[in-house]
C-alpha cells in the first residue's frame, strides 16, 4: 500500500510539473507575440526582465574591444564559442550585451580568438530579449580575458564601467560577420514529464493488481478449490 501511494503521488507530481511548464510555455509564446521592443521602451521599463522573450530592434555602436567568447557552446553538434559583444545604445549611456552568434573554435590553437567581423559606426540589431546564457561547470573563480567559460554580469559591469542592462539580446537572422545564428527553439521538456508520469502510474497499477491478486483473488481460488468435494 505504501508503494502504491508513493508511486501514485510521484506520478501526480510529474503531472503538476508538466502543467507548470505548459503554463510557462504559454507565457513565453504570449511574450514573443507582443509588439517589438525598441530602445526607448527598453530603457523606460523599470524591470527589463519583464520583456524577456519579446522581439527587439535596437540601434547603437558595438564595443568591439570588449567582446568575450563563451567556451564549450554547441551548434549543429559542433563545439565552439558564443560571441558576446556589448552594444552602446544610441543616444543613451546604457549598454546591453548581445549574443551575436556562434563560431567554431580552433582546436590546434585553443587560446586563439576566432576572427569575426564587427562593423564600426551605428548598427541596427534585431533579436529577442533573453536572460543571460546558462552557466557551465567551472572550477575556481570566473575566468577573465577574451575566452571565458561563463558570462558573469557583475564582472562585465565592472569591466565596462557603464550602466549595463540586466538582460541580453540574442541576435537573430541569417549568418553574417562569420557567425551562425541557428538558435534552437526553447524546449521545456513537457513530454518528458508526461512520460515519467505514465511510468509511475503504471508501477502503481501493477502493484495494485499484484496486491489484489495475492491478498484476495489467489486465496479465494485456493479456498474454492479446497472446498470442492473429492471424487
Amino acid at each position: 500500500m505504501l508503494g502504491i501511494a508513493t508511486t501514485a503521488s510521484l506520478g501526480q507530481w510529474q503531472l503538476n510539473r508538466a502543467a507548470q511548464k505548459e503554463s510557462l510555455q504559454a507565457s513565453m509564446d504570449a511574450q514573443s507575440s507582443k509588439h517589438r521592443v525598441d530602445a526607448a521602451l527598453l530603457l523606460a521599463t523599470a524591470d527589463p526582465t519583464t520583456l524577456v522573450h519579446q522581439h527587439a530592434l535596437l540601434r547603437g555602436q558595438w564595443l568591439a574591444d570588449q567582446t568575450v567568447y563563451l567556451d564549450n557552446r554547441q551548434m549543429h553538434a559542433k563545439v565552439g564559442f558564443f560571441a558576446v559583444t556589448p552594444l552602446a545604445l544610441e543616444g543613451s549611456g546604457h549598454v546591453i550585451l548581445v549574443q551575436r552568434g556562434w563560431v567554431q573554435r580552433n582546436f590546434e590553437e585553443r587560446d586563439k580568438v576566432p576572427a569575426i567581423e564587427t562593423p564600426s559606426g551605428n548598427v541596427t540589431v534585431e533579436g529577442r530579449i533573453a536572460p543571460p546564457p546558462g552557466k557551465l561547470f567551472e572550477l575556481g573563480t570566473p575566468s577573465q580575458g577574451a575566452i571565458r567559460q561563463n558570462l558573469d554580469l557583475s564582472q562585465m559591469q565592472a569591466q565596462l564601467q557603464a550602466h549595463m542592462l540586466p538582460v541580453l539580446l540574442v541576435q537573430t537572422g541569417a549568418p553574417s560577420e562569420g557567425l551562425l545564428r541557428d538558435w534552437p527553439a526553447v524546449n521545456l521538456g513537457v513530454e518528458k514529464h508526461y512520460g515519467y508520469a505514465l511510468q509511475w502510474f503504471g508501477m502503481a497499477t501493477l502493484m495494485a493488481l499484484l496486491y489484489l491478486w495475492y491478498q484476495f483473488l489467489r486465496p479465494y481460488f485456493h479456498r474454492t478449490k479446497d472446498s470442492k468435494p473429492h471424487a
